[in-house]
């Protein structure tokens, strides 16, 4: 018998990751001016068109110094859309920027510390992996990546790629304990096919081709089976990619921001936020302690939920759920330690973490979470002496 669980991911150039990465870049630009800025940008893309809209709050030189225009120019630049034939590109699509102050009403409950919105956040880890993240979302993100590597490549054996993009891997877990790959599922936006050669075979070759340099160096050999089965392109054709295929919207990735599914969510989306907002602060601080869990030897997989409410700095609710792998140490006591060992406070998490830093536009795509980069610093393990000294 097996059990099988899928989770996707998206190349930076779908659009949906356009607008994560825009916001993101928005946020990191008014906090390298004020660190105390308060930001929550949505960004909306379709054909030829930005449109950026949210709340900031920020000081009169700050919001002189930030040309949102230019931010949202150089971020899809970088991303590839640099040419006129995407029906978007960085230098003649209209940037529409209506962005205004956060509410007085909810102003007043955060300048005195307390979270800027009511919620449940989530955290995760498990052993599956050496990030400690579930093997089916950490399969589907080195798949994307290596997409956009490929691109950029000097010399590239696949010079026809475009920059929207999408994975999708299933794993199979069997009762023997072993763990193998039974799906992969890559669409990438290309090149039409060159004069004299026939769909058919440009599509086999792009096949081909993903399978050689992007698959098999994304995923080791040791998951992968005779029985693996490959869908690439399944529609046929994907020419037509991008804002022009597709509009986007900031926060609608957020299953591949986390954790592809096999952890809950609680709903909120985290790219254009500065952290007093709780739905990206505290689940950066629900995965830091997961994972601090797991890596300490408490348990195999941990789950960690922590709810607030808007203008209440201490969170209404931890709660701890090993899934039944504790070793040795009770989920109440887990819950009681977590509370220990770090302030959960907006405030708090903000200062253990050090999040008031421009360091999350590289966050916005190919998830937040299982990332080696010494800014994620809610990756870091250095919590786990503090657990072991509070659970003897």
């Amino acid at each position: 018998m097996q059990r099988l669980f899928t989770s996707e991911s998206v190349t930076e150039g779908h659009p949906d990751k356009i607008c994560d990465q825009i916001s993101d870049a928005v946020l990191d630009a008014y906090l390298k001016l004020e660190p105390n800025s308060r930001v929550a940008c949505e960004t909306y893309v379709t054909t030829g068109l930005v449109v950026i809209g949210g709340e900031i709050t920020t000081s009169v030189e700050a919001k002189s110094e930030v040309d949102v225009a230019d931010i949202a120019r150089r971020v899809i630049n970088r991303i590839g859309y640099n040419d006129i034939r995407y029906k978007f590109d960085a230098e003649s699509c209209g940037v529409i920027n209506v962005t205004h102050s956060q509410s007085a009403d909810i102003s007043r409950g955060v300048v005195v510390g307390g979270a800027g919105d009511q919620g449940m956040m989530f955290g995760y880890a498990c052993d599956q992996t050496e990030e400690y993240m579930p093997l089916p979302i950490a399969l589907a993100h080195r798949i994307t990546r290596r997409l956009a590597d490929v691109r950029r490549m000097k010399n590239t054996p696949m010079g026809y790629l475009r920059p929207d993009g999408k994975s999708q891997v299933t794993i199979a877990y069997n009762d023997d304990g072993s763990v193998t790959v039974d799906t992969v599922v890559v669409s990438t936006q290309h090149d039409p096919e060159p004069k004299g050669v026939s769909e058919k075979k440009w599509q086999s070759k792009i096949a081909e081709d993903v399978k050689q340099y992007v698959i098999r160096k994304a995923i080791p050999e040791k998951w992968l089976t005779k029985r693996t089965k490959y869908y690439i392109n399944p529609t046929g054709r994907f020419e037509i990619g991008g804002p022009h295929g597709d509009t986007g919207l900031t926060g609608r990735k957020i299953i591949v921001d986390t954790y592809g599914g096999y952890a809950p969510h609680g709903g909120g989306a985290f790219s254009g936020k500065d952290p007093s907002k709780v739905d990206r602060s505290a689940a950066y601080a629900a995965r830091y302690l997961a994972k601090n869990i797991v890596a300490g030897g408490f348990a195999k997989e941990c789950m960690i939920q922590l709810a607030y409410a808007i203008g209440v700095a201490e969170p209404v609710s931890v709660l701890v759920d090993t899934r039944g792998t504790a070793l040795g140490t009770s989920d109440a006591e887990l819950s009681g330690m977590v509370r220990k060992v770090m302030d959960l406070t907006p405030g708090g998490i903000t200062k253990q973490l050090n999040l008031r830093r421009p360091i999350f536009e590289k966050t916005a795509a190919y998830g937040h979470f299982g990332r080696d980069d010494k800014d994620f610093t809610w990756e870091s393990l250095n919590l786990v002496k503090a657990m072991q000294r509070e659970i003897k």
